[in-house]
């Protein structure tokens, strides 16, 4: 006979707010045990409560944002309004070569020496 593990959280019913919208059910220690498993965690067992407390807080602000409307603001990568630079894409030799073999323990021809790897 074939069983289906476990799902990793149970659904239940949300408790509604003042507002009629659902609110995260709170994570219980259980839960954040069965979450540090599942993330290679190990937490102490007195660490398990505050962890718990951290993730609701954290799970609380989350909903929070979905309270903000964001319909009519573009999609951005800074808060502040720049532009980068852009530079034209040229192809050279960086008219370095001899700085960069000057580092190297050794060169021949212009071309860095290593010894063979391949038998």
């Amino acid at each position: 006979m074939i069983t289906r593990p476990e799902p990793f959280i149970t659904r239940y019913p949300a408790p509604l707010d003042r507002k009629g919208l659902e609110q995260p059910m709170p994570l219980d220690k259980a839960t954040v045990a069965r979450i540090a498993t599942l993330a290679r965690i190990r937490l102490a067992e007195d660490e398990l409560e505050p962890m718990a407390a951290a993730l609701s807080g954290i799970l609380d602000w989350v909903e929070q944002l979905k309270e903000v409307d964001t319909e009519n603001v573009a999609p951005m990568a800074s808060v502040a309004e720049v532009s980068l630079p852009v530079r034209n894409d040229i192809v050279t030799d960086g008219g370095r070569r001899e700085a960069i073999l000057g580092n190297a323990p050794r060169s021949e021809k212009g071309f860095f020496t290593v010894p063979k790897v391949v038998e």
